[in-house]
């Protein structure tokens, strides 16, 4: 399945498909490994097995598979990496550095 456009959710979310838009998810996002994000993922919890073409902000915990490629950006109060991980990337990793994004929702 693929999805164009923003998506924004309190929950959590689980990415097996592509996703071309930014993601905010107010609590996790799992990318399995075969999910692609094109956009910006902005929540507290993430696990990363697919590839993510964008930046990653985390405010509380970020696990990398080893099945993982990120290209862009990552920010993680903390931040896991298994073996084999792949990141082209700028990372920060620590308190008082992570972005929020306001909503993608508009009202």
């Amino acid at each position: 399945m693929t999805m164009e456009g923003d998506s924004e959710t309190d929950g959590s979310l689980r990415i097996e498909g592509t996703i071309r838009g930014d993601v905010r998810a107010g609590k996790s996002v799992v990318i399995g490994r075969g999910g692609l994000l094109e956009g910006n993922l902005y929540t507290q919890d993430a696990v990363i097995g697919g590839r993510v073409v964008g930046a990653v902000y985390a405010e509380s915990h970020l696990t990398l598979e080893a099945t993982s490629e990120i290209s862009g950006e990552v920010q993680a109060g903390r931040m896991q990496v298994e073996n084999g991980a792949a990141l082209k990337c700028q990372v920060a990793v620590g308190k008082g550095g992570v972005k929020t994004a306001p909503s993608l929702m508009t009202t």
